[in-house]
């Protein structure tokens, strides 16, 4: 197939890209330019998709089997390419989320569950919605928390950085919230799996890892990963509500119980994650974050310290 990435320099699109190339597919790349393409060789066409115009100058003389909506956040993002290839598309795969569903009781996430419409990821229901209405022949792909090497998120090297510190881990609540991590590779092959899967068009899947954890879990799960004994962790458990932040982060996690049920891709992908959590993890700390020099870097930790002296 020739395939159209909207981003595949950052992240998911490096691993999807290097894995569809290696599967024979055509794969061209639509994004700013601002960093090499992880194939060498590949067309890159650049521009600004936030621009519907320059999507469109770019785009409208291309012809695609298929395309993988990596980056759109908005409906806006993604309306002028679904436009463009309505009815010139085999298959339109969608980068959703997790977070577009309706905070509940009962748990896991499945596909179906109400949409929370105050979601901060709420255009990218919108953006389902349309692609839906418009009638493409899509595949939407709602991860929970993705990690893996070249993570630009801190989700656990917000951990790895106070665990290689020998520092407390402030943890809100009593640290039982239950959450779900799904390494960056096996994302990409999920992705890879819906193409030419005729049961995946017009179908939304949970994509993660097979099991849950809870935050102090999570902690001592990094631990493990890094070298360090679970053990030794010093984790401050503490109430968020007794502090004002403003803007700064104190914690990289949704403070609630955030975990969905990937049985449906396992039963019609032919896909099954292949991380478990502690070698995933493993593998972000020595391919990512000791590599890239993180240990060693200026880390500001000031709302940690105001937690831990608040609690001491």
């Amino acid at each position: 197939m020739r395939i159209l990435i909207m981003g595949g320099t950052r992240f998911i699109g490096v691993y999807l890209t290097k894995l569809l190339v290696e599967q024979g597919h055509e794969v061209v790349l639509f994004n700013r330019g601002k960093k090499p393409a992880p194939v060498e060789g590949l067309q890159q066409i650049h521009g600004d998709r936030t621009n519907a115009e320059i999507v469109k100058e770019k785009l409208a003389h291309e012809s695609f089997d298929a395309i993988f909506d990596n980056n759109g956040r908005e409906l806006s993002d993604t309306q002028p390419l679904a436009d463009i290839f309505h009815g010139k598309v085999k298959h339109f795969v969608y980068m959703s989320s997790a977070g577009v569903y309706l905070k509940t009781d009962r748990l896991p996430h499945i596909e179906g569950d109400a949409i929370d419409p105050k979601s901060r990821h709420k255009g990218k229901f919108e953006t389902e919605a349309y692609l839906q209405e418009k009638g493409l022949p899509f595949t939407s792909i709602r991860p929970t928390y993705i990690y893996g090497p070249q993570n630009y998120n801190d989700v656990e090297a917000w951990f790895f950085d106070r665990i290689v510190r020998d520092r407390p881990i402030p943890i809100p609540g009593n640290g039982l919230h239950i959450t779900q991590l799904g390494h960056c590779g096996d994302l990409a092959k999920a992705m890879a799996a819906v193409l030419g899967n005729e049961k995946a068009i017009g179908q939304v899947y949970n994509i993660s890892g097979e099991r849950y954890v809870t935050f102090d879990g999570l902690a001592r799960s990094c631990a493990i990963a890094a070298g360090k004994s679970p053990d030794d962790l010093k984790i401050v458990h503490y109430d968020p509500k007794k502090f004002d932040f403003g803007k700064r982060k104190s914690f990289p996690l949704r403070v609630q119980h955030f975990f969905a049920s990937i049985n449906k891709a396992i039963n019609e992908l032919n896909w099954k994650p292949e991380y478990d959590l502690i070698a995933g993890l493993k593998d972000s700390f020595e391919n990512d974050f000791l590599t890239v020099g993180r240990d060693k870097s200026e880390i500001d930790f000031s709302v940690d310290d105001e937690i831990i002296e608040a609690a001491s």
